[in-house]
């Protein structure tokens, strides 16, 4: 299953913006882990000083965006799952944005980010290796928009990508 094979009512049509980022002709498999690798290497360029850096006020720290995007590896993963168990199911939204501050993401380290990233990632591959070809083509409500748990398996990759660029052009760090 390649990204080519979505179908326009698979997904709210916001996440073009995360499934323009990854490359059209790769598995859902190989690309979750090219992306976990790829993400794997940003961290790895980090220094523990890195985490408290925002690229302006009112934006969100290194570590407040490292913990948003396990919020949303989790949060995505648990979609995927109830979309592939329960085809029809209607999921509520989440606020990223209140999300953050009740994180405590300031107070984490560089190496507990990686690790759980790592750790995240992994039960996602994990989880749609697990699912059927009828499974992954499963689709629900999430926020009142058609999602199938395929898509949601490619907007994930995206978002990381989506992340990746943004540390790569505002956080000067790497």
């Amino acid at each position: 299953m390649i990204i080519k094979n979505l179908d326009s009512d698979e997904y709210n049509v916001y996440y073009d913006r995360y499934l323009q980022k990854v490359p059209s002709d790769l598995e859902l498999g190989t690309l979750l882990l090219e992306n976990r690798e790829e993400f794997l290497r940003l961290l790895d360029k980090m220094k523990p000083e890195d985490l408290k850096y925002s690229y302006a006020e009112g934006k969100w720290t290194v570590a407040e965006v490292l913990q948003h995007l396990l919020d949303v590896e989790r949060i995505f993963q648990y979609r995927s799952l109830s979309l592939a168990r329960d085809p029809g199911v209607k999921l509520p939204g989440f606020d990223h944005d209140a999300y953050v501050p009740a994180s405590s993401a300031r107070n984490r380290k560089l190496k507990g980010f990686k690790k759980e990233f790592k750790a995240v990632r992994n039960a996602g591959i994990s989880l749609y290796q697990s699912f059927s070809e009828e499974m992954l083509k499963n689709k629900g409500f999430i926020s009142g928009s058609s999602a199938s748990c395929r898509a949601l398996g490619f907007i994930t990759a995206g978002h990381t990508k989506h992340h990746i660029e943004i540390f790569k052009e505002k956080y000067d760090i790497l």
